[in-house]
C-alpha cells in the first residue's frame, strides 16, 4: 500500500475522460454498483476487489506531475481540450493524492447468487461527482479474478460429490485441482491475479505469481504447494532408449516425498506397463511409507488414458477396494492428468471413473487454459452501473432498460443486499433496511478500512460437502 508509481489517470477508457461535461447541471453525487447479471453459474465467489483497491486506490495515488502529464496525454489523443484538469487539480489540492470515493461490498470469499449487488461505489465530494465513474474500468475488471474463483470452485464441487460417492473420506480435496496456467496467461500480473482466484478454493499451485499475489495483497505467507516435477525435456533429454533411465534418475534424486513424472513422452502405455511397473517396479514400491510416485498422462483423450492407466497400473502393483467398494492403487502411487480439463470435462473424466469401479481418490487433476483463459466478462455477465444521482439537490433513481435485451435492465436508486432467511436479496430505490445490508465500507477517501485474509475468503467460500465432512471430523 502507499499509493502506485503509474499514473492513475491514465488507467481509463478514452470516453470516461469527457463524461464530467455530460452529466446534468448540478449533480453532486453519483452513486454506482457492480453485480453479475447471469451468466454461466447461478452464484459467483467475489473476489479480487481488496487486490485492485491495493494495487492502485490506496493511499496518495495523484500528484502534480500526474496532472500535467495527463493533460498533455489527453490533449495530444483527442486533438482538442477534453481533460477535467480543473477538477484533478482540485483533488490534488484538496486531498493531497488521496481519492475522495467510498466502496462499499460484500465481504470477499462470499457466494452470491447472480443478479445482486457485490459493491458500490460514490464519491464523497459534491465538486467530483464524476469521480466515481472515472474508475469504473478499473473495478470492472474485479470479473478476472471473481470469475476464476467461480470456475475454480464449481470444479471443486464436482470432485467433491465424487469424492463423496467413491473415496472413504474428502481428505485432501484442497490438492485435487492444481493451477498450471501460468505460462498460458495473458501477462504475468494476470497470472497472478488470476492464480489466486483459484486459491480461494484449492492449494495446489505452479503458477508461482499466485502465491507472490496471496503474500502480498491477501496476507497468506504461502497460500499453495508443489512438487518436484519432470517436464519433457528433462525426460527426452536422455533419449528415447535413456527413457527408463530418466525415470530411474527422478527417484533417485528424490528418494523420499512426492515425485511427479509426465509419462508420456513416447508411449505412457508402455511406460507404466513395462518401464514403471517392471524395471523400475522395486524402486517405485520402496517409496510406501516415504514417498509417492505421480504419474502423468499429458496427451489423448482424458478418459480414455486415464482408465487406462489405471488399469495398467492396478495391474502391475495391485489394487484394493475401499469402504465405498472403489478401487484404489497402493498409497504410493497415483496419477495425475494434466491435458484437456476444463470445467466440462472434469466431470466426465470422474463419472467414467466411478462407473469403471475406481475411485476419484486415485486421481489429481491439472488445469491451464481452463482455468485462467476460458472466462471473460460474459462468463458471469458482469456490469457496472450508476443507479442514483443527486441533481440539483434531487434524488434521481437512475437506470437502463434496452428495449433489445431486457437482461441488460439495471437496477434503480441506492441499494442494499439483505440476506432474508438463506436468500440474498437486493432491495432498490433505498428501500432497503441499511442495518440489514451485508454491504461494508472497505476503502473511503484513500484508505483501505476493512481487509480480508485468504484465510477467512478460503473458509467463506468453502463448499457445502466439505463443510459438513469438516463439521463431521471435528465431531
Amino acid at each position: 500500500m502507499g499509493g502506485t508509481t503509474e499514473n492513475i489517470i491514465l488507467q481509463t477508457d478514452s470516453y470516461k475522460v469527457s463524461h464530467y461535461k455530460q452529466y446534468p447541471p448540478g449533480t453532486t453525487a453519483l452513486w454506482g454498483y457492480f453485480e453479475s447479471r447471469g451468466g454461466k453459474f447461478p452464484t459467483t465467489v467475489f473476489f479480487g476487489l481488496q487486490y485492485i483497491l491495493k494495487r492502485w486506490l490506496v493511499g496518495p495515488v495523484l500528484n502534480k506531475q500526474m496532472i500535467r502529464e495527463a493533460a498533455e496525454f489527453y490533449k495530444l489523443h483527442f486533438v482538442q481540450e477534453v481533460f477535467n484538469e480543473e477538477g484533478w487539480t482540485y483533488i490534488w489540492e484538496k486531498y493531497k493524492g488521496y481519492l475522495p470515493l467510498r466502496v462499499r461490498a460484500v465481504p470477499e470469499g462470499s457466494v452470491i447468487p447472480t443478479k445482486n449487488i457485490l459493491f458500490s461505489v460514490e464519491s464523497t465530494d459534491p465538486q467530483v461527482p464524476w469521480l466515481t465513474t472515472w474508475f469504473e474500468t478499473i473495478f470492472v475488471q474485479v470479473w478476472y479474478p471473481m470469475s476464476v474463483a467461480t470456475v475454480s470452485r464449481a470444479q471443486k464441487e464436482i470432485i467433491a460429490k465424487y469424492l463423496y460417492e467413491t473415496a472413504d473420506s474428502l481428505d485432501g480435496i484442497e490438492l485435487k485441482l492444481h493451477d498450471f496456467g501460468c505460462r498460458g496467461a495473458t501477462c504475468i500480473e494476470a497470472a497472478g491475479i488470476g492464480g489466486c482466484g483459484h486459491l480461494v478454493n484449492f492449494m495446489g499451485s505452479d503458477t508461482v505469481p499466485a502465491l507472490v499475489c496471496a503474500r502480498k495483497y491477501y496476507g497468506c505467507q504461502m497460500a499453495g504447494h508443489s512438487l518436484p516435477a519432470t517436464e519433457h525435456s528433462t525426460v527426452t533429454a536422455w533419449g528415447r532408449d535413456g527413457e527408463v533411465r530418466a525415470y530411474r534418475n527422478l527417484l533417485a534424486r528424490f528418494p523420499s516425498g512426492l515425485v511427479a513424472c509426465v509419462s508420456d513422452s513416447y508411449d505412457v502405455y508402455r511406460a507404466c506397463e513395462n518401464l514403471w511397473g517392471e524395471q523400475l517396479h522395486e524402486a517405485v514400491v520402496a517409496r510406501d511409507g516415504s514417498g509417492l510416485l505421480v504419474i502423468r498422462p499429458d496427451s489423448g483423450d482424458p478418459l480414455t488414458v486415464v482408465l487406462k492407466v489405471l488399469e495398467i497400473l492396478g495391474s502391475k502393483f495391485g489394487s484394493t477396494k475401499n469402504s465405498k467398494g472403489y478401487k484404489m492403487l497402493p498409497r504410493y502411487i497415483r496419477v495425475l492428468q494434466g491435458d484437456g480439463i476444463t470445467h466440462e470435462t472434469i466431470g466426465d473424466v470422474l463419472e467414467g471413473l466411478k462407473v469403471n469401479g475406481w475411485s476419484t481418490d486415485n486421481l489429481v487433476f491439472g488445469e491451464g487454459a481452463g482455468l485462467l483463459q476460458k472466462v471473460d466478462r460474459d462468463t458471469q455477465k458482469c456490469a457496472f452501473k450508476i443507479s442514483h444521482a443527486m441533481v440539483g439537490g434531487s434524488s434521481v433513481n437512475v437506470y437502463k432498460d434496452p428495449v433489445t435485451d431486457k437482461g441488460k435492465m439495471s437496477k434503480k436508486g441506492k441499494l442494499t443486499l439483505e440476506l432474508r432467511g438463506d436468500e440474498y436479496v437486493t432491495v432498490q430505490e433505498g428501500k432497503g433496511d441499511p442495518s440489514k445490508d451485508v454491504l461494508v465500507t472497505v476503502f473511503e477517501n484513500g484508505r483501505l478500512l476493512k481487509e480480508y485474509t485468504l484465510q477467512e475468503i478460503r473458509v467463506r467460500a468453502e463448499v457445502a460437502l466439505v463443510k459438513r465432512a469438516k463439521v463431521n471430523n471435528a465431531a
